[in-house]
């Protein structure tokens, strides 16, 4: 066998992905979903403006898109009250978690997040040699008392927290959140997930204060927005924390066809909350849906609900496997302790029918199996 060209970071990394799309699963199982709801997209799709900006586009397409993302930083900075020198644009919020990672933990630095939390995080902090430090849920909520002692234990660099959670989906208010923040070490960066921001209850998100010098907050076009197939995201920050990013991002890796329908997303608030609307009216369904079947829904702030199966993860495994024998894709937290759920995307009335009409005999079939 031939010398490996690899570094000995990337030879020691595993062979994996952190997710199996649905599109593999349907490979296997030899046919599509009838309801695609486990990847947290939304299913009632993009504004009508968003759809037009991007055919608008479509026609300049042999152009790099503006490797300044001049007018979109600009967009998001009004939409939000920065400045467009307190915002930096990427590939969606995945892209700029392995950016962060490079630029403030890097090689032999650490990260806390939770065990069982999103596990993209993960992958870019073992892909970039940093050490990962993970603490487990409580009550199924991340644990900030947890998360504070293990970043001050262990001198972080970084604490990662998702609010609202995903796979949990529950969330903290804002004054707990920001007490968080007042307690972790100054040299400790704050990567405040907040990709289901949107779609969060009031109170639940802190006012944006980019005089921070310790906190980037993260936000993506791809979920309350319906564009996670267009891959588009941001941090807003302390300008110190914002301007090393063009040392490290692709500066054309946002496309022009992405640049346009992200503009026309922010400008079109109206159908944002029409899909917020939707989004809420579908969890209240899923979760009456679940609980009409003796299992337990947790609240959520998200565009999913996850769903206590009430035993242990062998079961919850199994209805997973009988909904997608049926045509239906729904997720499951894999970390011990969670993973006696379940957690279904909402989607439009047409999905939620199918799983509907599908998750009784999915869960008879998963009690059929003798599974505790």
């Amino acid at each position: 066998m031939p010398p490996s060209l690899l570094t000995p970071l990337a030879a020691g990394l595993p062979q994996t992905v952190p997710f199996v799309g649905p599109e593999a699963i349907e490979r296997r199982l030899g046919r599509p979903f009838r309801a695609r709801l486990g990847a947290n997209e939304s299913g009632f799709g993009p504004s009508p403006k968003v759809l037009a900006a991007i055919a608008d586009a479509a026609g300049d397409s042999w152009k790099y898109g503006d490797p300044d993302v001049f007018d979109l930083r600009r967009a998001v900075g009004r939409h939000h009250g920065v400045p467009a020198d307190n915002v930096t644009i990427g590939e969606g919020i995945d892209g700029l978690l392995g950016h962060c990672v490079r630029l403030f933990a890097g090689q032999g630095g650490t990260v806390v997040t939770s065990i069982g939390g999103y596990p993209t995080m993960n992958y870019h902090i073992i892909g970039f040699g940093a050490q990962l430090h993970a603490v487990p849920y409580r009550n199924d909520r991340a644990d900030l008392e947890a998360l504070l002692a293990a970043a001050q234990a262990t001198a972080a660099n970084i604490v990662y927290l998702a609010n609202p959670d995903n796979p949990m989906a529950g969330w903290w208010d804002a004054d707990t959140v920001t007490a968080f923040v007042d307690a972790l070490p100054p040299t400790t960066l704050l990567l405040l997930d907040e990709a289901y921001g949107e779609l969060a209850p009031p109170g639940a998100l802190p006012p944006i204060d980019i005089n921070r010098p310790n906190v980037l907050r993260l936000r993506t076009f791809s979920k309350a927005y319906g564009m996670a197939g267009v891959r588009c995201g941001y941090a807003i920050g302390n300008a110190s924390l914002i301007a090393p990013f063009d040392r490290v991002r692709n500066h054309f890796g946002v496309s022009s066809l992405a640049q346009a329908a992200a503009l026309a997303a922010l400008a079109d608030q109206a159908f944002l909350d029409i899909v917020v609307a939707r989004t809420i009216a579908a969890r209240h369904r899923v979760s009456a849906m679940a609980s009409a079947h003796g299992l337990n829904p947790l609240p959520s702030a998200t565009n999913f609900v996850t769903v206590d199966c009430g035993r242990h993860a062998a079961f919850a495994k199994s209805v997973l496997e009988a909904l997608a024998d049926r045509g239906v894709f729904i997720r499951k937290p894999m970390a011990p302790g969670l993973d006696r759920c379940v957690r279904i995307t909402v989607g439009p009335e047409a999905m939620l029918d199918i799983l509907e009409a599908e998750l009784p005999a999915a869960l008879a079939a998963a009690r059929a199996m003798g599974v505790p």
